[in-house]
């Protein structure tokens, strides 16, 4: 199998692993115990925390565990809006489900929501008007499917000046690009462990010193009180090895993906007449996202050596495009024709050689 849908998750890189593996068995105390071992557990999550914190450019004080990316910007966008009773909230219509289904919910509460509209560069305009009152923008650091980056710092810049707080969800992009919360002028700022060869369930939320958010669960008081419940002490240490290790690596993985997926693109253009790439500007290194002509999923089903995604949903037999193309203003029979390639650590160049002779030979006989 050539696994070509890094984006959807990573495997647990072996050295996560093995960062992992003492405190569920013999490092198993409680890190709120006060006695050697739990002091050894809460400082295990203190390490953790300065790595994730560092990997963002931010205070380690300033980063709050979660149970992975949806929990995290439920936790940013609900913890905003419940302290800002009627205040509209704005997000982009891009947005992945994390942070497009609490923000109708909080639509259905009485929150007017305003939405950032995306033209055919895969891109939010930047220069959409942002409502009177704005309490919170939420816009996503890298779009998950076409890998497109978003405006984040042009549009935290009109937002503050407006008195709104700004989180962007950059469970895509940490690890793959540099990712600093200041330059992106982000309040708050959602990761997710099993995008970045981190173990699933475990996440982190960023939230700026002076930011107050309303909790999500009521209890003790972890997680300075944003996220009561007996830490995952396994998990946190995962992200933060996970963390530590994209942090050293981080030029070179750049360099290495941008390499693949052009060697990918250029292949694929050359064998198949046709083939469209989405979306214009920067993106992430790892992601190539492409249209072909016909049904991507169809062609996807005749190469089963190959693990990538599309987007599109089949119902009763009734395949619908991805709502992210159709938000870019792409046609929906177009839209039917993508295909989510998506490199990663193991991904090698004769691996994407033959992903694409794959892809070219179903294309000729389809």
């Amino acid at each position: 199998m050539i696994h070509l849908d890094h984006n959807a998750t990573t495997p647990v890189h072996p050295d996560v692993l093995a960062a992992m593996l003492p405190w569920f068995t013999e490092r198993f105390a409680n890190p709120s115990s006060p006695h050697p071992d739990g002091v050894a557990a809460r400082e295990a999550i203190e390490t953790a925390r300065a790595a994730v914190a560092g990997l963002l450019g931010a205070p380690a004080h300033t980063v709050v565990f979660t149970g992975g990316g949806t929990e995290a910007s439920n936790l940013a966008i609900r913890g905003v809006m419940a302290r800002c009773p009627g205040r509209p909230l704005c997000i982009g219509t891009l947005e992945h489900p994390a942070t497009r289904e609490p923000a109708l919910y909080l639509e259905r509460q009485g929150h007017p929501l305003a939405w950032l509209p995306a033209g055919p560069s895969g891109a939010v305009h930047a220069d959409t008007p942002l409502p009177d009152g704005l309490a919170l923008v939420s816009l996503m650091h890298a779009n998950n499917e076409t890998g497109v980056l978003q405006p984040v710092r042009a549009i935290a810049d009109r937002a503050h000046a407006l008195g709104a707080l700004v989180h962007t969800d950059a469970a895509q992009s940490v690890g793959k690009v540099p990712v600093d919360v200041d330059a992106l002028g982000a309040d708050l700022l959602t990761v997710a462990g099993h995008k970045l060869y981190g173990p699933k369930g475990v996440g982190a939320l960023y939230v700026r010193e002076g930011v107050e958010l309303e909790p999500l669960v009521r209890g003790a008081g972890h997680e300075r009180g944003l996220r009561p419940g007996t830490e995952n002490v396994p998990a946190i240490v995962g992200l933060g090895a996970a963390c530590a290790l994209a942090s050293r690596e981080l030029d070179a993985r750049i360099a290495r993906d941008t390499a693949l997926v052009e060697a990918l693109w250029a292949a694929l253009q050359a064998g198949i007449p046709g083939i469209r790439r989405t979306g214009d500007g920067p993106r992430l290194p790892n992601t190539l996202h492409v249209r072909v002509p016909g049904s991507g999923r169809a062609l996807l089903a005749r190469c089963p050596e190959i693990a990538a995604g599309t987007g599109s949903a089949c119902h009763a037999g009734h395949e619908t495009p991805s709502p992210v193309l159709l938000a870019m203003g792409i046609e929906p029979t177009d839209a039917l024709g993508a295909l989510r390639l998506t490199v990663g650590r193991a991904t090698s160049a004769p691996d994407v050689q033959r992903a694409a002779q794959m892809l070219v030979a179903a294309y000729s006989v389809s």
